[in-house]
């Protein structure tokens, strides 16, 4: 029987790694996780490497420990962040699991565009937890909190929205967008969507009453009063929220960003705010996230609230990678076609 090398570069559980070593008896899986700390460390921003790495974690083994392992595996489970020259220290390997849900999270190293096949957990990952952040993001302007962070104690700079009745544009109705119009449907919402593999005439995901490709987007944003962003970030979607979106949209709009800085054009939305025509702007990312701290003009102003991607966490880890990954190893084994494969002329 042919063995199947699977490396686990992403720190697994002992239960984790149990049950992909139970996929079948040809699979063969090594626990590396950590060892690649030093290397991260010295090979990335080092503001990303404060935020995503233990203090004081340099690694494991001696780097031709590390590339033996390399040499080795077939099949690599990894996380984020990672070793940027992967591909090129991995002669063997034919297909990488990218543990989190963006592919664009790839776009570092030397693994993208490459000849390696290489999987996502998209729509598996902890959507109901990102789902709640942007709802409560909406309502925490909706209510008019962001005028309780000191200051003037004044009842009439609240403006309270009742947000039953409203239209919420969900844009990028995935795995994450159809989760938050299913709870904006349940608070009273009229939920809309564009979604890009969107076929006219399929069933609408549940709370839905709308919804379009990338062409319908213009229209949706101009009947909305709030807009979450929950797409994939592809050469297509980069800026797509931009000077002539934030025109379309209507005065008193609140934004939500729950994808990546880079789809929405920050400076535009600075902007848009100094007008006065959006009401409040939530960023769980921004634009250079792993590589400095929030933008400046945007971070001082309390009409906007921006956390450190954080939008997935909760005390309920219900995040399937896990899962995707080992169906995905029970069909590689099998030779059949497997999920949530990144097609890199599409991006994701």
């Amino acid at each position: 029987m042919r063995r199947v090398e699977v490396l686990s570069i992403q720190r697994v559980s002992a239960s984790d790694l149990a049950r992909i070593a139970a996929v079948g008896p040809a699979v063969r899986v090594t626990d590396a996780g950590g060892w690649f700390d030093g290397e991260i460390r010295e090979t990335w921003p080092p503001f990303a490497a404060a935020r995503y790495l233990a203090p004081g974690a340099n690694g494991q083994g001696t780097r031709a420990e590390r590339d033996a392992l390399l040499a080795r595996a077939e099949v690599i489970l990894g996380g984020w962040p990672y070793p940027l020259d992967l591909r090129s220290r991995s002669p063997r390997l034919k297909w990488f699991h990218q543990r989190p849900a963006g592919a664009s999270n790839l776009l570092m190293g030397d693994l993208w565009g490459s000849d390696v096949v290489v999987t996502t957990s998209r729509g598996a990952g902890n959507t109901l937890a990102i789902a709640e952040y942007a709802i409560a993001g909406i309502m925490h302007f909706a209510r008019g909190f962001h005028h309780a962070h000191g200051g003037n104690f004044d009842h009439r700079a609240y403006r309270p929205l009742l947000i039953e009745g409203k239209t919420l544009c969900v844009i990028g109705a995935g795995g994450i967008g159809q989760d938050v119009g299913r709870l904006g449907a349940a608070l009273g919402m009229r939920v809309v969507g564009t979604r890009r593999s969107y076929v006219p005439g399929q069933p609408l995901p549940a709370g839905f009453s709308s919804m379009g490709g990338a062409e319908a987007l213009d229209g949706f944003l101009a009947e909305s009063n709030f807009v979450v962003v929950a797409c994939q970030w592809t050469p297509e979607t980069t800026g797509l929220i931009g000077v002539e979106r934030l025109a379309l949209m209507k005065p008193g709009t609140i934004l939500v960003n729950v994808a990546r800085g880079e789809i929405v054009h920050e400076d535009a939305i600075a902007d848009a705010l100094d007008r006065g025509h959006l009401r409040g702007v939530v960023m769980d990312v921004y634009n250079g996230e792993f590589e400095h701290p929030p933008p400046e003009r945007l971070w001082k102003d309390k009409r906007v609230l921006i956390t450190p991607h954080v939008s997935g966490a909760s005390d309920a880890n219900r995040h399937g990678a896990i899962e995707v990954f080992c169906d995905n190893l029970a069909a590689y084994l099998e030779g059949k076609e497997l999920r949530n494969v990144v097609d890199w002329g599409v991006g994701y």
